[in-house]
């Protein structure tokens, strides 16, 4: 399992927000690419497009660190042993093998062992999670503190796992567990007085980021963000975000973002 690319991209800053976008990658290394389902290398389940949306990150200060590779390899927002985020409810493991709409993702014979997922937790799942506690850490020496915010995406519309249409924005803080009260209902405030539509810990409570990292009570506050993509793209083009849309969701993620700064 040769490693081809970089596992993650990284940019520091000097604020005390670190950005996680831990599924906007889209690279499937050769080793697997010809082990995948024509559902597999499509890889629909992206977080398309995060980058552009956050264009802002660097006004802020913010580090951000960005994953490479298909969630398809990996999953970086599941634990390393696999265990449900969400008992009871369905789900996609640390190595999926079948898609949101629940398309195989493997040919016949092709999954991962477990001693490969064993593999792809060292080459990519851990150098990932090691950048971003070193990261964490940096920041929380600089400022006393450290702020986490996970970005995700979704589609709108996901039977698998909710009924009917997801709300725009959807924060999760693991029912509050992930940090100061303050601060969530700070940032949520921002989001029910926007033009979009917003919940806080309804179906997405926030993943294993949100859930690992986020210590309140050693000065690491987490949150995480799981933007449904008609808020900023159009359903059948995936291959572009619509400015227009865009642009008119920018200033209240930055306002969301900048509620957790004024809170530190």
């Amino acid at each position: 399992m040769q490693l081809e690319i970089p596992v993650f991209k990284l940019r520091q800053g000097n604020s005390p927000l670190v950005v996680s976008m831990p599924h906007v990658g889209t690279y499937i290394p050769s080793w697997l690419q010809f082990r995948l389902t024509k559902a597999g290398l499509s890889i629909a389940d992206t977080d398309w497009h995060l980058e552009q949306l956050y264009h802002f990150l660097d006004d802020l200060d913010a580090t951000v660190i960005i994953a490479t590779h298909s969630r398809y390899v990996i999953d970086l927002n599941r634990p390393a042993d696999d265990v449900s985020l969400y008992p009871g409810q369905n789900t996609t493991g640390l190595c999926p093998v079948d898609a949101f709409n629940q398309a195989l993702l493997y040919l016949p014979n092709q999954a991962p062992s477990a001693d490969e997922i064993q593999k792809r937790i060292a080459h990519y799942w851990q150098p990932y999670h090691q950048a971003l506690s070193a990261e964490l850490n940096r920041v929380k020496a600089l400022h006393g503190k450290a702020l986490l915010w996970d970005a995700h995406s979704i589609e709108s519309v996901v039977p698998r796992f909710f009924e009917g249409t997801l709300p725009h924005l959807n924060l999760g803080t693991a029912d509050h567990a992930s940090c100061d009260r303050r601060l969530a209902e700070g940032v949520y405030e921002v989001a029910q007085q926007s033009d979009f539509e917003s919940v806080m810990n309804g179906r997405f409570k926030g993943g294993f980021i949100t859930r690992h990292y986020g210590q309140p009570r050693h000065d690491i506050h987490a949150v995480q963000l799981e933007i449904a993509t008609r808020a900023y793209m159009q359903a059948a083009d995936v291959t572009k975000v619509d400015e227009g849309l865009a642009e008119k969701l920018r200033p209240t993620l930055r306002a969301m973002m900048q509620a957790m700064l004024d809170w530190a």
